[in-house]
């Protein structure tokens, strides 16, 4: 699962899943150039060599260009620590501004919206007057999984106490 609970269940890391490491991205470039040239070879010499080029060359470019976004979108990284005290979310976006909301333990509460939300299975945090998201990036089973286990660890922490 593209998430990780530490420091003895009081620290959770969620990241977005990438299906196309890296690597990944070096072979479909280099496959989609070679698929691309293929057809090419047999126009070198011509006219429509230099008419087909640049629609190929875009083609690579958009592709090249659309991997590198969802790259880009991949790099969100939320943190969620569940103090004895305190709660905190921290979200680290693509653009590299970061979000916080702070919440008195006792009080934060986690929340599964079925319907209603941005995705189907939303996980919401409530506390201190406000709702925030977390995980809206995992797929549905995930969600459902981390909403159980926020759940449960949450009201250990309430039951703890301070």
């Amino acid at each position: 699962m593209p998430y990780e609970w530490s420091d003895s269940r009081r620290h959770l890391t969620l990241w977005p899943h990438r299906s196309l490491p890296m690597g990944g991205f070096a072979v479909v470039i280099g496959l989609f150039f070679t698929l691309l040239t293929v057809p090419l070879f047999a126009m070198i010499g011509t006219v429509l060599l230099w008419g087909l080029l640049p629609f190929g060359l875009a083609a690579l470019a958009a592709l090249w260009f659309g991997l590198r976004l969802s790259y880009r979108s991949g790099e969100i990284v939320e943190t969620l620590e569940i103090g004895p005290e305190e709660t905190a979310l921290r979200r680290r976006n693509p653009d590299g501004s970061r979000q916080e909301w702070l919440c008195n333990t006792y009080w934060a509460r986690a929340e599964l919206h079925r319907t209603g939300g941005k995705v189907p299975w939303y996980v919401t945090l409530t506390g201190n007057g406000r709702t925030v998201e977390i995980g809206a990036f995992l797929s549905e089973e995930e969600r459902r999984a981390l909403y159980g286990e926020l759940a449960s660890e949450l009201a250990e922490k309430r039951r703890a106490g301070p």
